[in-house]
């Protein structure tokens, strides 16, 4: 048994997932599995990966499922006691496993870790602004606002999803968003300073590209999260009152374009869970 499990889905991504499985490949440390989903890809993704043989684990949906279904698939498919993901577009520094995976040695409490990362936004550097810096430690509250967690740096133990649970095969996006949240609200999420990832961003091919609204998808996750009834006083507190901010601007967004109805349910619903849960914000 290797000592981590790499998961990378792919769909349509032939011209980048061979770098990705590459970055791999060349890591420093290597005890590991790497296991490729291709989501039903039309582009010769799967031709791409031949080149690879024996080297990772080919899986394939026969359709296009979605980036949650492709990771459960690959989470499936595996049997490491650690996960670690990867991105197709993203791809790691040669040192990443050889500093993440001692981390959980030295620390047998960690449930899970990610590390820093490179950014690059259409082809250049770019500096994450001074809110999208990653804490460490109790990152629930700040997490409730925006996603500070990036799935190509994270690593954790299986015995974590077993106990959370895998993604939400019924988010199309912010699905990782999601599991964050439900893994937040129980264990601390430790950071490596060392940026060992290069995340990539600003092509079309992105979820946040493909679907617009993305708010209204960070609003279910929240909302199952509050529904869900694991959250301390203090934590449900404070998750309805950033659903009940998010709901009014999503919703006022809404009426201004023209979806009245869409708009009510959002600017309705935050006042709905402050009733069923008795908790004002």
């Amino acid at each position: 048994m290797a000592a981590v499990s790499v998961i990378i889905p792919a769909f349509n991504r032939a011209l980048k997932v061979s770098r990705a499985i590459s970055s791999v490949l060349y890591q420093t440390f290597t005890d590991y599995e790497i296991i490729v989903v291709d989501d039903g890809s039309t582009d010769g993704t799967r031709d791409a990966m031949r080149q690879f043989g024996d080297k990772i684990s080919f899986m394939a949906h026969p359709s296009n499922l979605g980036v949650s279904a492709a990771r459960n698939t690959g989470i499936r498919g595996s049997d490491a006691p650690l996960v670690a993901f990867l991105d197709s577009d993203d791809y790691w520094l040669s040192e990443k496993l050889e500093v993440q995976i001692p981390f959980f040695k030295s620390h047998p409490e960690a449930m899970i870790s990610q590390t820093e990362e490179i950014w690059i936004r259409n082809g250049r550097y770019a500096n994450p602004k001074t809110r999208h810096l990653k804490p460490s430690g109790d990152v629930f509250e700040p997490s409730l606002k925006l996603c500070l967690i990036s799935p190509s740096a994270v690593m954790l133990r299986r015995s974590l999803l077993e106990e959370v649970g895998l993604f939400d095969e019924d988010l199309p996006a912010c699905e990782d968003y999601d599991l964050w949240l439900r893994i937040a609200c129980r264990y601390p999420v430790h950071l490596i300073h060392e940026k060992l990832v290069v995340k990539e961003g600003g092509h079309p091919d992105q979820l946040s590209s493909r679907y617009k609204g993305m708010d209204r998808f960070r609003i279910r996750a929240r909302v199952k999260l509050i529904e869900g009834g694991i959250l301390n006083d203090k934590q449900l507190m404070a998750a309805i009152a950033e659903l009940s901010l998010k709901c009014r601007i999503y919703g006022t967004g809404c009426i201004k374009r023209g979806k009245r109805d869409e708009g009510d349910f959002y600017l309705q619903l935050p006042e709905r869970l402050h009733e069923e849960y008795g908790v004002r914000s």
